[in-house]
């Protein structure tokens, strides 16, 4: 027992108001973040009524979820979403795969001019030729209303590169240097020494190139005139859009409220539009959250 409180770490007055306020501080900040995605939440599945009076705050009120099905049954849905979900999982892999295949690469002294290359890659990040010829250029090479103009021109990203390039050099070099005395080239030592260690980096990148390619819409705007692969972001930014000028209309008494409270509102449609773009990425975060953090670190601060 003796032991036991002597183990116990004795705080100071100033200490423990140093700590009290931490606690306040980042439970703010923390609100301040949550906050806005819990009311959205909130009203996507509150009576529509209520919410187009802004009486829901706190709790839901008159919980259902007939706004999701409406949703998911408007025009063009599903194709969109099949879209958006097959350009997130295809873009996603080959992102990370290409920048860890760069960044391996440039990390290896043989390799032909790589100071030069690897300063190339990066001043694209600074860099665009701008709209008018990276237009021009996806036309060229006849990528135009086709789905993979999603993916070829995002095959990697020189940040996500250079996270990676950081991440394998923080590895030790006794471990590559035992494979190749075992006789394994850099395809051998790249899947089966490097790849296995790099998860956290791995994570970190897919999270990045993950909610890039969910939230992208621009690209289906310019790229796909005929619409054939319309991604779902797309085509709820199109019914945003409607909703936006009933609210005007309603606004301007130009139409009748109570006509409109038996379907979806538009202030519900706009809650629950927000809805459906950001529950997926809540759901697939919590699973790269374990090597998120390590990953981001390593690959940002050391190097």
């Amino acid at each position: 027992m003796k032991n036991h409180t002597q183990s116990k770490i004795k705080h100071s007055l100033g200490e423990r108001m140093f700590i009290m306020i931490n606690a306040v501080v980042f439970g703010l900040f923390a609100f301040i973040c949550i906050y806005p995605i819990y009311y959205i939440l909130i009203n996507s599945i509150s009576a529509n009524d209520v919410v187009m009076r802004g009486g829901v705050l706190v709790l839901p009120k008159g919980i259902h979820f007939q706004n999701f099905i409406d949703i998911f049954t408007l025009k063009g849905i599903a194709p969109a979403t099949l879209t958006s979900l097959a350009r997130t999982v295809i873009g996603t892999t080959t992102d990370v795969l290409g920048a860890m295949i760069l960044g391996y690469a440039v990390t290896k002294k043989e390799y032909w001019c790589r100071k030069f290359w690897y300063r190339f890659m990066i001043v694209t990040m600074y860099f665009g030729a701008g709209m008018i010829p990276a237009y021009l250029n996806i036309v060229n090479l006849g990528l135009l209303n086709t789905f993979w103009v999603y993916i070829i021109p995002t095959l990697t990203a020189p940040y996500h590169m250079i996270l990676c390039k950081t991440f394998v050099e923080s590895l030790p070099d006794s471990l590559e240097e035992a494979a190749y005395m075992d006789g394994a080239g850099y395809f051998v030592r790249f899947t089966r020494v490097v790849l296995p260690l790099c998860k956290p980096i791995i994570a970190t990148c897919a999270i990045y190139a993950a909610v890039a390619q969910w939230n992208a819409y621009q690209d289906t705007l310019i790229y796909q005139p005929k619409g054939k692969y319309r991604t779902l972001q797309y085509i709820l930014y199109q019914y945003m859009q409607n909703s936006n000028a009933i609210s005007e209309l309603i606004d301007s008494g130009t139409i009748d409220a109570s006509a409109v409270q038996a379907a979806i509102t538009p202030m519900s449609l706009r809650y629950t539009i927000t809805a459906v773009t950001v529950i997926p990425i809540l759901c697939v975060y919590p699973l790269f959250q374990r090597h998120f953090a390590k990953g981001l670190m390593i690959g940002a601060v050391k190097g």
